[in-house]
């Protein structure tokens, strides 16, 4: 079997840097997979249902009221994606967001949306998948099928600058016997 090869960062003069270790990869894992539990026990209006067409668009990401505290700052939807996870015709929302610094990276969070009770009502945060406490960077968020897909990126300790994370998994989140399932994928350069 032939390994593929990670992606290479170019070594800038500054700090040196740690590998990143075994244990900081259980370390995310856990985490997420901490996360994900939380998100399987939360089931979308209508979980459960027969598998049918998307009768309901997902709720609008850009109006939804997030548990981020960003100070004085706006939060940022940076990305979206529309999936039908329990397949009953309603669509659900998966939005990133960040807070709206101006300068710099501030880190991800990423929630499941559904529509909230009532015509009027505001779309319903009903799980937090990586919350920005975790420092992580969520990119390549993508719907598939009854899942869906992201890279997290992130940093193995403080020493790492925070414009070259050092840290790289891909994940995926599957609706399964009424709940989210998380999948990683095996992180680059593992044994």
């Amino acid at each position: 079997m032939q390994r593929s090869a990670a992606p290479h960062t170019p070594r800038t003069e500054g700090p040196s840097h740690t590998p990143a270790r075994p244990r900081h990869w259980l370390v995310t894992a856990v985490g997420v997979a901490a996360v994900t539990g939380a998100a399987a026990l939360v089931q979308p209006t209508g979980a459960g249902a027969a598998p049918g067409p998307v009768l309901t668009a997902g709720p609008d990401a850009t109006v939804a009221d997030y548990p981020v505290d960003c100070g004085p700052f706006d939060v940022l939807v940076t990305d979206q994606a529309e999936v039908d996870l329990d397949s009953d015709g309603q669509g659900e929302t998966v939005a990133v967001v960040r807070c709206d610094a101006g300068l710099g990276t501030p880190p991800n969070g990423m929630y499941l949306l559904t529509h909230g009770a009532g015509s009027d009502a505001p779309p319903e945060v009903t799980a937090t998948l990586v919350d920005p406490s975790e420092q992580m960077t969520v990119d390549r968020l993508r719907a598939e099928g009854t899942g869906f897909s992201a890279r997290l990126v992130g940093y193995s300790s403080t020493d790492i600058p925070r414009c070259c994370p050092d840290m790289m998994r891909d994940v995926r989140w599957e609706w399964h016997d009424g709940g989210l399932e998380l999948t990683a994928e095996r992180a680059p350069n593992s044994v």
